[in-house]
């Protein structure tokens, strides 16, 4: 068997890291004019808030080093499933580090209602707002390249090219013969379509949805295709029985919607961090306005310590997330279930199904299945060719 690739980052791969370079030098350029002024001008606050800033811009540079690491390794032989996880990893130390500010801003807080410290309004306000701004530029740019598709790949014995066609094909057998089912519905109400040189008469097709209701198909011969009499509703989710005298396959059909495999996570901390002090400059605005509008100075502090609980909160979502992808958890119980159905339409038995991330859009499986068939590893995989994020797949084939 020929070598192959295991190239699993996600497409905009390189966007999303020239834009993270962007927002690098955007906050550097911030944090240099900050610190500058603040010593030609004697202004601790302003330096204080530029010496924050470089906080975030070594967040970014952590992303943005992943990013660049990941691409150039990418075909590296010694990472056996590939760089996709890397930015994972990255995504989990930026998450700790920003449960780290965290803890520092609520620290602060806490110190400050005990013994509160004079604060000079007319620097503060400026600056809280200055960083705002900067704040949302970064979340700006940094969102606009945060795109998730897949990679094509030939990866020879067990990868497939992506494709929206290939989600509604299904390759069938049918009593020995070999043919193709679809949905079609470009530009036109949904129906299904058989591609064989079989004849209408004697064809139906039956489908059994989750809720327990089936719906029955005839199919009339347009010359080069068989195509059904009825349209099919949505959604596109259910088991299809196939018949044609006492042959009969079955198939599993399945709305796939992009879900918690295709995140970025390595763009989703970066976008947190400038998101999350976006979210403290609006509210240490708001505290001082209050606190030099009304003498409520215990607003700022109050303040800190509301910035540092959405913090945390973020900080936790972003370790959870990324922690159950490296220790290989099930990324979709629903696609797990969803592959048992498909495997074991037809008799066989799934004795062993391990399923994890290997980048963002992409995941692996590996399949042992026990059958009465002469049944190859080659067939199953075909079996399974719609489920488009299903980048590299493993079969072991035992008869029974």
């Amino acid at each position: 068997m020929e070598p192959h690739s295991h190239i699993f980052l996600g497409e905009g791969h390189e966007l999303a890291e020239r834009r993270t370079w962007g927002v690098i030098w955007l906050c550097s350029a911030m944090m240099a004019l900050e610190i500058v002024g603040g010593l030609l001008f004697g202004s601790i606050a302003l330096v204080a808030d530029g010496l924050h800033m470089s906080t975030h811009a070594g967040a970014l540079l952590l992303a943005a080093l992943a990013y660049r690491y990941a691409r150039r390794h990418a075909t590296d032989p010694r990472f056996t499933f590939g760089t996709g996880k890397l930015g994972d990893l990255a995504g989990f130390t930026s998450a700790i580090v920003l449960a780290m500010i965290a803890v520092l801003i609520g620290w602060e807080a806490v110190t400050r209602f005990m013994e509160p410290v004079p604060i000079h309004f007319a620097e503060a306000i400026p600056i809280a707002c200055l960083g705002l701004v900067v704040n949302i530029a970064s979340a700006w740019l940094l969102s606009g390249g945060h795109h998730h598709h897949h990679h094509g790949h030939d990866h020879g014995h067990d990868h497939h090219g992506h494709n929206h066609h290939d989600a509604e094909t299904r390759i069938m057998d049918l009593g020995g013969v070999q043919l193709m089912l679809e949905i079609f519905e470009d530009g036109v109400p949904p129906r299904f379509r058989i591609h064989a040189p079989l004849a209408a008469q004697g064809i139906w097709l039956e489908t059994h949805r989750p809720d327990g209701t089936s719906q029955r198909f005839s199919f009339i011969d347009r010359g080069t295709m068989l195509e059904s009499n009825e349209e099919i509703p949505e959604p596109h989710e259910f088991t299809v029985h196939l018949h044609h005298g006492d042959a009969s396959a079955s198939s599993v059909f399945a709305e796939h919607a992009h879900g918690a495999t295709d995140h970025d996570n390595n763009m989703r901390a970066a976008i947190v961090h400038v998101v999350a002090d976006a979210a403290v400059s609006v509210l240490v605005i708001l505290g001082l306005v209050l606190a030099r509008g009304f003498g409520w100075i215990w607003m700022d502090p109050l303040a800190g310590i509301v910035g540092a609980c959405v913090i945390a909160s973020w900080a936790y979502g972003l370790v959870r997330d990324t922690g159950r992808i490296l220790l290989d958890m099930n990324p979709d119980r629903q696609l797990t279930e969803r592959l048992r159905q498909e495997i074991e339409t037809n008799g066989d038995r799934l004795t062993d199904l391990h399923i994890w991330r290997l980048g963002p859009g992409h995941l692996g499986a590996v399949l042992s299945v026990v059958t009465a068939g002469n049944h190859r590893p080659e067939d199953y995989r075909q079996r399974l060719r719609h489920y488009t994020m299903l980048s590299h797949v493993t079969v072991e084939v035992h008869p029974q």
